[in-house]
């Protein structure tokens, strides 16, 4: 695998220089073509296991694992001593900038800040950190760096007997073994993914994707959610109609200097954005903010939306966040063994020979 030496070098040029972000797993890896350098980043597209983010701990006097619970009860002990409306240090985006944002969570909001705002958008929310998605950083100490949080409604907690257990194993096993359809979404749910970068305890959210799933008798139309997306977003660059084999899409997307991509421009249809929780991510340096919203008919009445999933991406700063971090990291490692030697050579003794 080889990589551009300047890949913030100028846009002009024969070379494309083009990351992703993907579901990673055993399987991540990094891809390489001619005209293009691409960056596979990872994570699981199964519903991750609610959990008490690192930001939020449980409160004293939780209930005991060996209890049931409800699920209020169980958000209640993850969320810990979350005070809602969320509150934010971040500066709020530039008068006359693209809307950047879902429900409040946007490029650019802190780790703690994005996931607080997350948290707050509903009661039975739970989150935590996905150390298993992200892009493949090269430059030590990757690892460190939190590259994002997963966020879903809180489950009862059931007290099962060993024989439950292994009945449940053995049909998620079949169900696997079948490519069965696994649901992750009961109606009336939502879940979100935040990706992050940046040098550790100083990461900064670089994209935004939520799913929600309509309760069974509070399904909007499709015309419904279009306009209201319309008015929050503006006039889309693109506006899919519902179709034999597509869905209503629509996108929102800006080059750097935050003009509209409209009609004849060649980012027409090289800028796309993510809108599913389990997708992956494009950042190039030529594209700026993308928002983009996919919505799910009902299967017994095409008219009526079933889901809805809006994310956004800042393609160029989620870029160069990258870019930065593995050169930081990069230095921070350089300054670390600097110190080493520097200490080993004052104070380390000869050896006896």
């Amino acid at each position: 695998m080889t990589r551009d030496p300047h890949p913030l070098g100028p846009r002009a040029g024969a070379i494309i220089h083009t990351l992703h972000r993907h579901p990673r797993g055993a399987a991540g890896h990094i891809a390489c073509a001619v005209l293009a350098v691409t960056l596979v980043a990872c994570g699981g597209a199964d519903k991750p296991a609610p959990a008490a983010p690192a930001a939020i701990r449980p409160a004293a006097g939780g209930g005991s694992r060996d209890t049931g619970a409800t699920a209020e009860t169980v958000a209640k002990e993850a969320r810990g001593a979350l005070t809602c409306p969320a509150r934010t240090a971040t500066p709020p985006r530039a008068a006359g900038a693209p809307v950047d944002d879902v429900l409040g969570v946007r490029p650019g909001l802190g780790f703690e800040e994005a996931m607080n705002a997350v948290l707050c958008s509903h009661a039975l929310l739970v989150a935590a950190p996905q150390a298993g998605r992200g892009f493949n950083l090269k430059a030590p100490e990757a690892r460190s760096v939190r590259q994002g949080f997963s966020a879903t409604f809180a489950e009862p907690r059931v007290v099962k007997t060993s024989k439950q257990i292994m009945q449940e194993m053995q049909a998620d096993a079949m169900a696997r073994g079948g490519n069965a359809v696994r649901e992750d979404l009961k109606p009336g749910q939502a879940k979100w993914f935040v990706s992050t970068m940046g040098l550790p305890g100083q990461e900064r959210v670089l994209s935004v994707a939520r799913e929600e799933r309509f309760a069974a008798d509070q399904s909007p139309t499709i015309e419904t959610v279009v306009e209201a997306l319309v008015k929050k977003y503006g006039t889309p660059s693109r506006a899919q109609q519902a179709a034999s084999g597509q869905m209503p899409l629509l996108r929102w997307a800006y080059d750097p200097t935050g003009r509209l991509v409209t009609d004849g421009s060649p980012l027409l249809h090289k800028c796309n954005g993510t809108s599913d929780p389990n997708g992956s991510v494009t950042l190039t340096p030529d594209c700026g903010i993308v928002v983009q919203a996919l919505l799910v008919p009902q299967r017994t009445n095409p008219g009526l939306v079933d889901r809805m999933q809006v994310g956004v991406v800042d393609q160029d700063g989620g870029y160069r966040m990258i870019a930065a971090t593995e050169q930081a990291l990069a230095q921070s490692d350089r300054d670390r063994r600097s110190q080493e030697l520097e200490k080993a050579a004052k104070s380390a003794k000869a050896p006896s020979l």
